[in-house]
């Protein structure tokens, strides 16, 4: 519902796990922070961000917008190396405080499905997770993690 993203307005500090290598079975992580800050826009119906990872050289950025006739969120990543807003979105909603978004796309040119997973939500912290399949959902390897803490 609209609001589902309001948890997510203020400062954070991110604790980033990224696997080294995907579709291969590695549990080789590579682990840096990052700072957040979230914005809400639309009454709720959206949030945007910008994510700032100094030990690697790039920042991120994501919209989420409210579809009110679904009642679906999408959400739209951008990184600064590529200048561009990535798609597809992955498209979802929260169910007992947890949120789950999918959507169809390519990872290193083999065709993935693509989930996210926001959890653990509370005043001061929440975590991200994103996983692929490439068995249209049978298994997933989540390949990057974001434990986020409360910075304000």
């Amino acid at each position: 519902m609209s609001g589902d993203f309001d948890f997510l307005a203020g400062r954070w500090d991110v604790a980033n796990r990224r696997l080294t290598r995907r579709h291969v079975g590695s549990d080789d992580w590579d682990e840096f922070p990052a700072t957040m800050v979230a914005h809400r826009f639309f009454a709720g119906a959206g949030s945007f961000d910008e994510m700032t990872c100094p030990t690697r050289g790039f920042s991120g950025a994501t919209v989420r917008i409210f579809d009110p006739v679904s009642a679906q969120w999408s959400i739209y990543w951008m990184h600064s190396q590529r200048g561009r807003l990535e798609l597809p979105p992955v498209v979802g909603k929260f169910t007992d405080q947890v949120g789950t978004f999918y959507a169809d796309d390519s990872d290193e040119g083999r065709p993935i499905r693509c989930r996210f997973v926001w959890s653990g939500i509370t005043a001061t912290s929440c975590r991200w997770e994103q996983a692929f399949s490439i068995d249209d959902g049978t298994t997933w390897e989540t390949n990057w993690i974001m434990d986020f803490t409360r910075a304000d």
